[in-house]
């Protein structure tokens, strides 16, 4: 991954490595409502949800879906380039588990 799309580089006060090595990388993720990130990526991950949060995704064409967890949800995300609100009145708190 380009180091100018890392999102611990473009975003590093809301992601923050918490393991690394040749197979994974994994990242937690905590933001409050309002924040927005700026332009990043992501390879295919698992994301684990640690808390209830609605987010907007607006993507590098200006299309933009919302979308919505909920504690203990687990997902598999194809990679992507986006920047993320949150549009909800509870903080983001996931894990994601970025595959290399």
């Amino acid at each position: 991954m380009d180091s100018k799309n890392d999102p611990v580089v473009t975003d590093g006060d809301t992601y923050k490595v918490v393991l690394e090595n040749d197979r994974v990388r994994v990242l937690s993720f905590h933001d409050k409502p309002g924040h927005k990130t700026t332009q990043h990526a992501h390879p295919d991950y698992v994301m684990i949800s640690n808390s209830s949060f609605k987010r907007r995704l607006i993507f590098p064409d200006s299309q933009k879906r919302e979308v919505e967890g909920k504690p203990g949800m687990v997902v598999w995300m194809k990679g992507y380039t986006h920047i993320g609100e949150n549009i909800g009145d509870t903080d983001t708190d996931v894990i994601l588990i970025e595959l290399k």
